[in-house]
């Protein structure tokens, strides 16, 4: 059977900040760097200098951020984990009910009669009927006399008139087609075809007829011989009867007449359609009632359930609960609900939650929580059970679900009708329906995790301009220093060089007196 998905759950740990060094170290470090450039004539490594200032200028605060937005990270990835749970489960229950497994199933004791399906939604328990097939439905079928050569054979021009409806009497004895709407009515299912030289080909009289959507269609049949025939069909059901008058004689071969003797084996080539089936309803009756269709496809005879018919014959009609299949139901809920509720206490947890101070993660926790003794089920029998309480799925000291399978047993073999409409799909009760009215709370864009996730993202946007404003200050800061030092560098190297040049002079004057 189908069950929904358990979720991981899992704790998202808390961003530590990283290890900055102090401004003050950094400051010392290059003070003695200088003094040692200075004192050696070695020349003093600027770049290296103005690195460690900015980065002592600036870590503190780098780091904060750093840290703030590894937080908000963590914050929107729980979030979408949790959106993304619980729409996954809800999505997991409705394919779940929505499929009919948990649903009472229509048995049919003889398939070659008919077969019946449940409907979405349906309730089918305690189905017992008997129901007899005397007729099926059928639709009026017409083919024309053999067209020797389909692709050049021309007929003229005129008007085909088709009319569509019911075959009445009169009280006279006469027969005419007579259309009606829903009710009953007179309806005008009149359809003028008009021939001429665009159209009069035998592939162009079954567009025509098709382009007037009335519900007859029309095709060509090609036989062995390369010979062709012009095919029609209406709908199934009495009232789906239809006639094709010509008013030339070259398009009399087209015709069809349901009122008339067929025509004779004498008849020439431009005799007129012959048919081969008549339109008529299907005829049962349900527990001896008469009952009457236009189609074989009936579905609303028996309240949640479709019937085929296929052939004429007896068969009982009743119903088969999946006992098993709810039972593993409730068991899949309450596994992959303690998932998804695990989760959200990890994420929530009062000192080391990353949702620890998220209003929608909380919502959401205590709205899963109460599931347990919301009513979901609107029968009407008193003292039925309604609640998952009621069937034996309880919650524990630790806010997770367990199963008394004892009640659960008892339940489903006490109260069948009442633990199967709480896995029902279709109306406003049902554990479906109230799953869908908790995701739709829990991801809404305005209250929900949805409006979490814009305030992180915000939030985000906010930590990223900072962090763009604090490079840029550090770029300036950068630029600046390397200015002032490349300043000093400069007059340091001329102080060298008057050094060396004095040095050099002094030693020349003692090298005179010497």
């Amino acid at each position: 059977m189908t069950t929904t998905t358990s979720a991981t759950s899992g704790t998202t740990p808390t961003p530590t900040p990283t290890a900055t060094k102090s401004t003050a170290n950094v400051v010392t470090s290059a003070t003695n760097s200088l003094l040692t450039s200075l004192g050696t004539g070695s020349g003093v490594d600027t770049t290296s200098l103005v690195t460690s200032l900015v980065e002592a200028q600036f870590a503190a605060k780098k780091g904060q951020l750093s840290s703030k937005l590894d937080t908000i990270t963590s914050q929107i990835s729980a979030v979408s984990t949790l959106k993304s749970n619980i729409t996954d489960f809800t999505k997991a229950l409705e394919t779940l009910v929505k499929s009919g497994t948990l649903a009472s199933q229509p048995v049919v004791s003889n398939m070659g009669v008919l077969s019946a399906t449940a409907l979405t939604g349906a309730k089918l328990s305690g189905l017992n009927s008997t129901i007899k097939v005397n007729q099926l439905a059928t639709a009026q079928t017409a083919v024309s006399a053999k067209v020797q050569t389909p692709g050049t054979s021309q007929f003229g021009k005129g008007v085909l008139t088709l009319k569509i409806g019911t075959i009445v009497t009169a009280e006279d004895g006469t027969q005419s087609i007579k259309g009606t709407d829903a009710d009953g009515d007179a309806k005008d299912d009149t359809f003028p075809i008009k021939i001429d030289s665009s159209n009069n080909t035998l592939s162009g009289i079954a567009a025509a007829i098709n382009a007037t959507k009335s519900g007859v269609t029309a095709s060509i049949v090609t036989d062995a011989d390369g010979g062709a025939y012009l095919s029609l069909k209406g709908a199934t059901g009495a009232a789906q009867a239809f006639s094709l008058s010509a008013d030339t004689p070259e398009l009399k071969r087209f015709s069809v007449d349901p009122l008339a003797a067929p025509p004779t084996a004498s008849d020439s080539s431009s005799k007129p359609m012959s048919i081969s089936s008549a339109a008529q309803n299907a005829q049962l009756t349900m527990d001896g009632v008469p009952v009457e269709r236009a189609t074989n496809e009936i579905s609303d005879l028996i309240a949640g359930a479709k019937l085929n018919l296929s052939s004429v014959g007896t068969t009982t009609l009743t119903s088969s609960r999946p006992t098993t299949a709810i039972t593993n139901a409730v068991s899949d809920f309450v596994e992959t609900y303690n998932g998804i509720v695990q989760t959200i206490k990890d994420q929530t947890d009062p000192i080391t939650g990353v949702l620890r101070a998220d209003p929608a993660a909380k919502n959401l926790l205590r709205s899963l929580q109460g599931l347990t003794s919301k009513v979901l089920s609107d029968t009407a029998i008193p003292g039925a059970p309604n609640t998952l309480a009621a069937i034996g799925v309880r919650t524990t000291r630790q806010g997770l679900l367990e199963i008394d399978d004892a009640t659960l047993t008892s339940v489903m073999t006490k109260n069948p009708d009442a633990v199967e409409s709480i896995f029902s799909y279709g109306g406003s009760s049902g554990l479906y329906a109230a799953m869908q009215s908790l995701q739709f709370n829990a991801t809404s864009s305005i209250y929900g995790l949805g409006a979490s996730n814009t305030n992180y993202l915000k939030s985000r946007a906010t930590v990223t301009d900072a962090q763009d404003k604090l490079t840029d200050q550090a770029a300036s800061m950068t630029t600046r220093l390397t200015q002032q030092f490349s300043s000093m560098n400069a007059k340091v190297s001329a102080y060298k060089s008057t050094q060396s040049f004095m040095q050099q002079q002094i030693d020349q004057w003692s090298k005179s007196k010497d």
